[in-house]
């Protein structure tokens, strides 16, 4: 009932699903761009509820506090400290959640922010090679109200620059809610 009302907003406002969600694969990093906008978060709720897909995201703490933290854990978040300097702490921690969990997709914005960047950060790329698992693009595209997800796995090669490279490149030009915060 909850995805078929998911689904009727998502119409109602215009947006469209569209490609092949990863179903097939037990486990896996899902990355979703380009991310300019709070909006993205409650088309990005629509959609996997819409879509069935079970599928977590990270987020920053201060979202999880009450009184709204219990709703955001139930929509399958996981609470994220940037303030700190944990950034390999975080990593590992989601590569063991990985190795711990029998199915988990992970939906994670490469840029790491709202804000213009002028690179994309990393912890999603390690997080994938860490726990050996590929990386699947999902394109919000708020120029066609689009939610794409690419069928074509990208699996990392080892060579940092020359993979996060690609992947900036994959997400360049797709218009955010704010173009000019995307990756341009």
């Amino acid at each position: 009932m909850l995805s078929s009302i998911s689904a009727l907003i998502l119409r109602l406002w215009g947006w469209k699903i569209t490609g092949s969600y990863p179903f097939h694969v037990d486990k896996v990093v899902i990355a979703v761009g380009p991310h300019t906008s709070n909006w993205d978060f409650p088309v990005g709720v629509l959609v996997n509820s819409a879509g069935r897909y079970n599928a977590n995201y990270v987020g920053k703490h201060t979202i999880f506090k009450p009184p709204f933290g219990g709703f955001f854990r139930w929509l399958g978040g996981i609470p994220v400290d940037r303030s700190k300097k944990t950034g390999g702490n975080f990593v590992s921690a989601t590569v063991e959640a990985f190795n711990r969990e029998k199915r988990m997709h992970l939906v994670i914005s490469p840029e790491g922010t709202r804000k213009k960047v002028d690179k994309i950060r990393s912890g999603f790329y390690y997080i994938a090679v860490g726990a050996g698992v590929p990386i699947a693009f999902c394109q919000f595209n708020w120029g066609k109200k689009e939610v794409y997800f690419d069928p074509v796995f990208f699996y990392p090669t080892g060579d940092e620059e020359k993979d996060l490279e690609y992947v900036w490149n994959y997400f360049k030009g797709i218009p955010g809610y704010n173009p000019e915060l995307g990756i341009n």
